[in-house]
């Protein structure tokens, strides 16, 4: 992969995963997530964690970080959702 390639990569995988930080300090701070559908976001969280794992298996580091980061992100939020409903 070329460092230009790997520049766009890192780029739309920052912008990607910062998009999830104001949405997950909205749910930690009201504890409401009544708007969330708990299907969706339990098929975006296995489809970010498969994301990741196929980062790790093509050693693709802007893969594998930016969808381990927002594994994370989306990981809280869909805790939330199950737990808050």
């Amino acid at each position: 992969m070329s460092h230009v390639e790997n520049l766009l990569g890192s780029a739309a995988a920052l912008c990607t995963t910062l998009s999830f930080v104001p949405q997950t300090i909205k749910i930690i701070r009201e504890r409401q997530t009544a708007g969330i559908s708990l299907v969706m976001y339990s098929l975006f969280t296995l489809g970010i964690l498969l994301w990741t794992i196929y980062g790790v298996l093509i050693h693709s580091a802007p893969v594998y970080l930016a969808n381990g980061a927002t594994l994370l992100l989306a990981g809280t939020i869909l805790a939330m959702k199950i737990k808050f409903g």
